[in-house]
């Protein structure tokens, strides 16, 4: 009895150095279609960090990490197929998905029925992890919605002197949550509001909605859109020659905007997590450095792009890493509280303290925003005077 039960403590203490083999980081994003750029940035930035943790010896005592992709073609229906593939049959131990905010939302009760953590690095919904989920197994490393909105009314104001905006949203739950919290940011103002107009995803002229807003006296436009509706709205704009400013949501730097909106598409001032145009620090330098010896595409900061994709997953999968270590192995409920267990990490895009202690679950506030615009295909950051 003493040597079978030598032997399962022996056995156990393997699985935790290493005896079980990889532990598996699943990613479910657009890997295809006008968002696919941003997709390949999240892949590139987990890479980087993934060779890193490997290259120091792992995770749990000696296993090394393996990334896992699905592409759900910024469809939730496909999202939630990929998240269910790699929940059970990859048996991912940390799930990453969530480019789009429907797809997220969509992939929430996936993981959190299944157990496993599920780490957001780019989706902005509020909702995602303010899910109504107990115990809530969402985690993110972006912007936030309600946060991002505040920032938005600010900056127009602030910057263009705007004192009556007025919104065009793409028509879909991410632009609708972002209309109720850029009402809600104007009125905490006092900002009067011209008027609010949406906009479907193939619609290739938006001018009558533009045109509703013109004649309702907008001074500014606040857009909440992805890569190509973003785009049209330039174009629109260039056709009715009204040349207002816009202050967008982070949408435009998901793809090929640069490309799509034409030569004006620096009109648009929007949001970002990081930009490698930023302060230099070690972190900068020793992440640019891989990224160029990796990816033979890469010859300066200009050409990471979006580089919030990057960022966030890169910051994201250290911390992911960490909470596998508190945890002290893949048990979705345990790396759940590793999470929650996390004390500090020099990142990226900032130093960490404490990022989900005490309940929180988003690691990013407003503080940690950055404004940008296109130079051609380069998104450069915005100097504030």
């Amino acid at each position: 009895m003493f040597a079978v039960g030598s032997l399962a403590v022996l056995l156990a203490a393997c699985k935790g150095q290493g005896g079980a083999g990889p532990v598996k980081i699943g990613l479910v994003t657009a890997l295809s279609g006008q968002s696919a750029r941003s997709g390949e940035a999240i892949t590139r930035g987990l890479s980087v960090a993934i060779d890193e943790i490997n290259a120091a010896g792992g995770v749990l005592g000696g296993r090394k990490l393996e990334l896992v992709r699905r592409d759900d073609e910024s469809n939730p229906a496909r999202g939630v197929t990929a998240a269910r593939e790699l929940i059970h049959r990859e048996k991912v131990a940390v799930l990453f998905g969530g480019l789009d905010t429907p797809v997220a939302r969509a992939i929430v009760p996936i993981a959190s029925q299944a157990k496993v953590p599920f780490m957001v690095p780019w989706a902005a919904g509020t909702a995602i992890t303010q899910n109504g989920t107990s115990p809530n197994f969402v985690f993110r490393v972006s912007a936030v919605d309600e946060e991002v909105d505040k920032a938005m009314v600010a900056y127009a104001r602030e910057t263009f002197g705007a004192r009556r905006p007025g919104l065009i949203l793409l028509n879909n739950p991410w632009g609708e949550s972002n209309e109720k919290g850029l009402k809600a940011a104007l009125a905490a103002v006092g900002s009067p509001l011209a008027g609010a107009e949406r906009f479907e995803p193939s619609d290739v002229d938006v001018t009558p909605q533009l045109g509703r807003l013109r004649a309702a006296g907008a001074d500014a436009l606040l857009l909440v859109g992805t890569v190509g509706p973003s785009a049209q709205v330039v174009r629109s704009l260039d056709r009715m020659g009204w040349s207002v400013p816009v202050v967008s949501h982070w949408g435009p730097a998901g793809g090929r905007f640069g490309e799509l909106a034409g030569p004006n598409a620096g009109r648009v001032t929007f949001v970002q997590t990081y930009s490698f145009a930023g302060p230099i620090t070690p972190t900068r330098d020793k992440v640019l450095a891989a990224l160029m010896a990796k990816y033979p595409d890469i010859k300066s900061p200009a050409d990471i792009s979006p580089a919030v994709g990057v960022a966030n997953a890169y910051d994201a999968l250290h911390l992911s890493a960490l909470a596998l270590d508190k945890a002290g192995s893949t048990d979705g409920e345990a790396v759940r509280k590793g999470f929650a267990a996390i004390d500090r990490y020099e990142g990226l895009i900032k130093t960490y303290e404490r990022p989900f202690a005490d309940g929180r679950h988003d690691a990013l506030t407003e503080k940690d925003y950055v404004w940008a615009r296109f130079e051609g295909d380069a998104i450069v950051p915005v100097r504030r005077g």
